[in-house]
């Protein structure tokens, strides 16, 4: 994707906690001649080497896994939280713009074997469910349930390429207070925490200049 400068994020400890903490992306490749997108927690994990990988799955019913084979190329996009950002909170006339993080990972796919899915799918379970009042585990669960498992088609992505947009009003530093302030002013998530993204940075800055 079209990156300025500015808003390149080359942080990688900072990219993959984004990962982690949006999951759910956007699957893309191509199918039959066409573009294919598909919906899908994309989980960020290790291969054998120690590099970084993308695990998910998608339902065998969903044509857009027959053309993995042939042609392994896919974007994965991952989007996190995002703002208007209106040119009244500026110092200075301005147009008014759109603040957001979103990440691009371009990268080969590789289906995986039944038995990989399923203990991969062990985990991602466990993992989810830890939080909950009553957490289920796929160990509890009878045969005939686990079934539904051959459903699904599993996959590893070997990442090529991280594209990382974070803008955050960069360039307009002395509005920050300002912008901060207003985007909290109102009750919806992104606004707030784009908000919270932006103040976070501010402080750590002014730490590092003390």
């Amino acid at each position: 994707m079209y990156i300025p400068s500015q808003y390149k994020n080359e942080n990688i400890s900072e990219v993959r906690d984004f990962i982690k903490a949006h999951s759910f992306a956007i699957l893309i490749n191509q199918s039959e001649g066409k573009p294919w997108a598909t919906h899908t927690p994309l989980e960020l994990g290790k291969d054998e080497n120690g590099k970084d990988i993308l695990i998910g799955h998608i339902a065998k019913a969903n044509p857009q896994w027959k053309a993995f084979e042939n042609n392994p190329r896919v974007l994965c996009i991952f989007h996190g939280p995002h703002s208007y950002i209106s040119s009244s909170w500026y110092k200075e006339e301005e147009v008014p713009t759109w603040n957001y993080i979103a990440v691009h990972i371009y990268g080969r796919v590789k289906v995986m074997s039944t038995e990989e899915v399923l203990q991969w799918l062990h985990g991602l379970v466990d993992h989810y469910e830890k939080e909950e009042k009553n957490p289920i585990s796929l160990e509890q669960m009878s045969p005939a349930t686990l079934k539904q498992v051959r459903g699904v088609v599993g996959f590893r992505i070997q990442i090529d390429e991280i594209q990382a947009a974070f803008k955050l009003s960069q360039g307009r530093e002395e509005d920050h207070e300002r912008i901060i302030k207003e985007l909290k002013a109102k009750d919806e998530p992104g606004r707030r925490h784009i908000a919270d993204i932006m103040k976070k940075k501010e402080d750590s800055r002014s730490e590092e200049s003390e």
